[in-house]
């Protein structure tokens, strides 16, 4: 995992200490990873990072990430 992943992930970490059930899944035919701090979680806007993690928000609050190419993402 590289520095810019880990930094990505260190700003996720406030939502798993905050909602403390955090569910995962992944698509390996689309290779993305899904994490979702909230269910059910109807987003209504997102943003995409510049390393292709896209970041879903519900009345601005963050309720979830899509990691993209998730498996190149580790060695």
């Amino acid at each position: 995992m590289e520095t810019t992943d880990v930094k990505e992930m260190e700003k996720a970490l406030p939502y798993f200490l905050k909602h403390k059930t955090v569910w995962a899944s992944y698509d390996s035919e689309a290779d993305v990873l899904y994490l979702h701090f909230k269910k059910p979680n109807h987003a209504d806007n997102s943003e995409m990072t510049e390393d292709e993690i896209i970041i879903r928000y519900e009345k601005k609050e963050i309720i979830g990430l899509t990691i993209l190419n998730a498996s190149q993402r580790i060695n």
